[in-house]
């Protein structure tokens, strides 16, 4: 049997809400598997989180840089808050962001990209025995589009163009740039809201769509239907995860009630040209990170061998 710990029931209460003695059954009937437990947790209708991101818990910046019609995004993370608010190291993901655009969103470029008297690495190298707080440019993205305009947004901004989560959006259309600019931030601030995983249903990762499935399978067995019923309600069930999910089945943020979708049509017919969705990506600092956390007094126990 695995050993379930106290942080590991803890992680998963604050994954998904349920109480702690669930979180302790649901790591043990699931050998400690996180993700495993929290399915467990779902198809016994104890959590309604899905598929959650663990605790964004690295610290650090997005730093966004946007030129005609192109854009880039890159995250360098620190140990703690306290060096994300430090100016040099918020100058250097400003400038690693511009050099990322140039680089065209390649990360082993852009580390190699010129910078001062050498590069990219050898500068975040100085900085790190500067600082005396280990750091890295964890990763980059770059979109372009031809006709169109590519918009940033950043939410919870440091400085200009850099924050906790940066977006990017790609619209394809031959309309106004400066219109066409607008609408793509309004989608942009959706985006960072509403954290949509793929841009169409067809764009999902074909294991998430079979785990949401199972899981909305078991729930609606718990109903004690015929299958042939059950079929019908997971069409509504699947029907709901793409509506929470795919960015043009999602409700826009900006306005509550039209679908995104909707509000490109309707682009469409008011700037007088056809307009697309070409892409999205959206950046948040330490998502998919754990930082392991300790226990102090613990730690100092051990060390005195008291424990």
């Amino acid at each position: 049997m695995a050993n379930i710990t106290a942080t590991m029931v803890k992680d998963l209460r604050d994954k998904t809400g349920a109480g702690m003695m669930d979180c302790k059954t649901a790591l043990n009937e699931t050998g400690g598997d996180m993700e495993a437990a929290i399915d467990w947790l779902r198809k016994k209708g104890i959590s309604k989180a899905a598929k959650k991101a663990g605790r964004a818990a690295a610290e650090g910046l997005v730093g966004v840089a946007v030129g005609k019609g192109a854009g880039a995004l890159v995250e360098v993370n620190a140990e703690t808050d306290f060096v994300a608010r430090n100016d040099e190291f918020k100058g250097f993901v400003k400038a690693a962001a511009d050099l990322a655009l140039a680089e065209g969103g390649d990360l082993e470029k852009l580390l190699a990209a010129k910078h001062g008297t050498s590069n990219v690495q050898q500068t975040l190298t100085e900085l790190v025995a500067k600082i005396g707080e280990n750091m890295s440019v964890r990763r980059t993205v770059a979109l372009s589009v031809n006709p169109g305009v590519v918009a940033a947004y950043v939410h919870n901004a440091a400085s200009p163009e850099l924050g906790k989560i940066g977006v990017l959006v790609a619209l394809k259309s031959t309309a106004d740039e400066g219109k066409l600019s607008a609408l793509a931030k309004q989608i942009a601030m959706h985006i960072a809201a509403a954290n949509p995983l793929a841009l169409t249903p067809e764009h999902l990762s074909k294991d998430v769509v079979e785990r949401e499935r199972n899981v909305q399978w078991e729930l609606a067995k718990q109903s004690g239907k015929p299958d042939a019923v059950i079929e019908k309600m997971m069409e509504g069930r699947m029907r709901k995860f793409y509506e929470e999910t795919v960015l043009l089945s999602q409700t826009f943020v900006i306005d509550g009630e039209t679908q995104v979708s909707k509000v490109v049509e309707k682009a469409s017919k008011e700037l007088g040209a056809p307009v697309a969705i070409e892409g999205f990506v959206r950046f948040q600092v330490g998502e998919g990170i754990e930082k392991v956390e300790s226990d102090f007094a613990d730690e100092v126990a051990q060390m005195a061998g008291t424990r």
